[in-house]
């Protein structure tokens, strides 16, 4: 049972941030670029992780 709130409410907009960060920011500042490119690669990443954790979340114990 999938948490719709975590995939659609957390996991896309820190994709989508993490990738304007990178593709918006980075050729903006050319001194920073190593350091913004790593944070918005951090914060993409860390998006998919909860993208991924939201699809396995369930409220409901399990049971065996």
């Amino acid at each position: 049972m999938a948490s719709k709130k975590i995939c659609i409410g957390v996991g896309i907009p820190m994709m989508i941030v993490g990738a304007l960060i990178v593709l918006i920011l980075a050729p903006i500042e050319i001194e920073l670029v190593d350091t913004i490119e790593f944070v918005g690669s951090l914060i993409g990443i860390l998006g998919v992780v909860f993208f991924i954790l939201g699809l396995f979340y369930s409220k409901e114990a399990v049971m065996h």
